[in-house]
């Protein structure tokens, strides 16, 4: 099964647009690791061209916060539908389990004993300030972080989290994680 998982920056924040307006966000980065070559890219806007073809090969989107988020805002920039390609949030499964929503920052500490290298707002800032190297690493570095959450979870049927009082664990049903359920039915922007 070939699975992208994927982060996206923001060119704007919501302190700028209204809380909770995502319509109007801006895509800075598109950040992806494909699980078929192992490699970790970037794309800008301008390089979409080079990741669409990728996208559509996925068997499965891997993000964090990505239906509510990442994915509605990229898919303004699609030429197709990106909500047709299977999609797992790996906020909405831990929500499944927890009741609460649960930072990336908190899960990536518990579980994997590293820290992010920033967030969305300094993100939003480095590019504003013209760093788009600085950009890509952040957004890569937050790919990566999901990524081994995902194979944690797989390996271990188990996540931790911070809390008030440390760490804590709870186990997560990942077995139709690595399912695979049919071919991509998409192929908006690859040559026929």
């Amino acid at each position: 099964m070939r699975a992208v998982t994927f982060d996206i920056e923001t060119a704007n924040a919501f302190p700028t647009l209204g809380r909770g307006d995502i319509s109007r966000m801006d895509v800075s980065i598109v950040g992806i690791h494909d699980s078929e070559t192992g490699l970790l890219t970037s794309y800008t806007q301008e390089e979409f061209g080079q990741l669409w073809p990728i996208i559509e090969r996925a068997d499965m989107l891997i993000g964090f916060n990505s239906d509510s988020f990442d994915i509605p805002i990229l898919n303004r920039y699609y030429p197709g539908d990106l909500t047709r390609i299977r999609s797992l949030d790996l906020l909405t499964e831990v929500y499944k389990v927890l009741g609460r929503r649960v930072r990336l920052q908190s899960l990536a500490e518990a579980t994997l004993g590293v820290g992010k290298s920033g967030n969305g707002l300094e993100a939003v800032q480095w590019w504003q300030e013209g760093l788009v190297d600085k950009v890509r690493a952040y957004c890569l570095d937050d790919v990566k972080i999901t990524r081994d959450i995902f194979d944690y979870a797989i390996k271990h049927g188990k996540l931790k989290y911070k809390d008030l009082g440390g760490a804590r664990e709870f186990k997560i049903d990942t077995s139709a994680w690595t399912q695979k359920q049919g071919p991509a039915s998409i192929t908006h922007t690859l040559p026929f």
